[in-house]
């Protein structure tokens, strides 16, 4: 039995825009519990991704310059934009598992956003979800 990225992914994860701000991204992360999230623009279409490590660089940068007083003013201020990753893998529902894990295992990724064939967001791939897998089979 082949099974697919539908079979795993998260289905309409949390997203934000290019205009929102590092400060609405953090917000994102704690209050969902997430380490990823996907930046797209208006018709939903993939742009960018932000991951907890470009948001903890940045967090440490603005403190190192600017102090621990100035972060949340200065967070506001930082736009998704200015700080998401636009090289990145994106894979769609239809791929195979066998063929993603390889990908997420060579490449130590934590996450890929999945597309669908308009380069849409339809879901989200992580390293975690292949976690629960793994607990699934082993019990």
């Amino acid at each position: 039995m082949n099974h697919t990225v539908a079979d795993l992914m998260t289905a309409d994860p949390f997203a934000v825009t290019a205009d929102n701000t590092l400060h609405d991204a953090h917000n994102i992360m704690k209050e969902k519990n997430v380490r990823h999230i996907p930046v797209i623009n208006e018709e939903g279409i993939l742009v960018g991704m932000l991951t907890q490590k470009i948001m903890i660089a940045k967090v440490m940068g603005i403190m190192a310059t600017y102090g621990a007083n100035a972060m949340e003013r200065k967070e506001k201020q930082t736009k998704v934009n200015d700080i998401m990753a636009t090289d990145f893998a994106s894979v769609t529902p239809a791929q195979s598992l066998q063929d993603v894990v390889k990908f997420f295992v060579e490449n130590r990724h934590g996450c890929m956003p999945v597309v669908d064939d308009e380069n849409k967001l339809v879901g989200i791939l992580t390293s975690s979800d292949f976690v629960r897998l793994a607990a699934v089979l082993l019990a």
